[in-house]
């Protein structure tokens, strides 16, 4: 049967590529995605690179014990990467919190001396709750990276990783955002919230190094991995960063609350958790003397269930209200007593140095 010109017309709309001259290869779209995927990790690395710094530190030896003598100074690296030009840069407060010597390396600069020159640098303030640092390099004239907006990650987004692992300098690895908004505990105890999971492999002496977008805006930094697990890499978002940093500058601390109290999480009975709106609570365990709390008539094995307004459902909330807001304020103090509510007025004070 002899097909109509009205069957062939499907045909027309679907006509395949131009043949390929003789003698010249095609690209396969495959090769030409992998090709934007390298130019885009190529660029990243070309404009963040000086601002990555290495950073090697030495640390005080722990104190005597009776007739032991101390031990020697301990040494360890990280990376971190410089935010303005006259030598601050942001690192992981673990890498050079107790350090007595710091010294930077500006392993990615362009110009080969100041590359391989070890520079001082000079601790202005960490902060373990956020595993913050910022340091002052002996340098002027350093080209920063620029901070972008970790706010606006999505899932799935390309990010670029550079550190130094385990010593080898200069270290590019690439992945993309796994996961937002997760949790990850910090070395002092507190929670840490909003933090970025990446499958950007990492390792030890990644700490402290930027994690990067497409456009060479650094969104995060390199805090933590979970060594028995593989692809699992977390980093502090850029928004947490450039608060903390900012305080870090102005006043070498980050200002928090304190109220002397040891508590821990309890579940609340049905009737208790409607009312406060949460199934559980903190209790007291020690209260220290001539603290907030002491003074407040806070006592051991009471329960609180609220704090300035809001309701409280376990020691990690109560941590993130006692922000340097509170310092010197008098709030009120939700209280069970043997199951009967009660109300204190504490008035914080700010915590002590860890």
């Amino acid at each position: 049967m002899i097909p109509r010109p009205d069957d062939l017309l499907p045909l027309a709309l679907h006509e395949g590529p131009p043949a390929t001259p003789v003698g010249v290869t095609a690209a396969a779209p495959d090769d030409a995605a992998l090709d934007a995927y390298s130019r885009a990790v190529i660029n990243v690395v070309e404009r963040v690179s000086p601002a990555v710094v290495f950073l090697e530190v030495t640390y005080r030896g722990r104190a005597a014990r009776g007739r032991r003598p101390a031990a020697p100074a301990a040494h360890g690296s990280g990376s971190g990467f410089v935010v303005t030009p006259d030598g601050l840069a942001l690192t992981n407060s673990h890498v050079v919190h107790g350090a007595i010597e710091i010294r930077a390396t500006l392993v990615g600069a362009p110009d080969a001396e100041r590359a391989t020159q070890r520079l001082r640098a000079d601790l202005v303030g960490d902060d373990p709750d956020t595993d913050l640092a910022v340091v002052r390099i002996n340098a002027a004239g350093l080209a920063p990276a620029a901070l972008g907006d970790s706010r606006a990650l999505r899932v799935g987004q390309l990010v670029v990783a550079i550190g130094n692992p385990l010593g080898f300098q200069t270290t590019v690895t690439a992945g993309v955002v796994s996961a937002l908004g997760r949790s990850l505990r910090s070395r002092s105890g507190r929670l840490m919230d909003d933090i970025i999971q990446t499958d950007a492999p990492l390792n030890p002496g990644n700490s402290g190094g930027p994690l990067v977008d497409s456009q060479g805006r650094v969104v995060g930094v390199c805090t933590a991995t979970i060594q028995a697990a593989q692809g699992l890499c977390f980093a502090i978002p850029e928004h947490t960063a450039r608060f903390v940093a900012g305080h870090l500058i102005r006043d070498g601390r980050i200002r928090r609350g304190w109220l002397g109290l040891g508590g821990q999480d309890v579940p609340l009975p049905r009737r208790l958790a409607r009312l406060s709106g949460h199934p559980g609570a903190v209790q007291v365990v020690t209260v220290e003397p001539g603290s907030p709390a002491a003074r407040a008539g806070l006592r051991e094995r009471d329960v609180i269930t609220g704090f300035a307004g809001r309701p409280i459902g376990s020691v990690d909330e109560l941590h993130r209200l006692l922000t340097g807001d509170v310092i010197g304020v008098s709030c009120a103090l939700a209280v069970l007593r043997e199951l009967e509510p009660r109300e204190l007025v504490v008035i914080p004070i700010e915590s002590r140095p860890s």
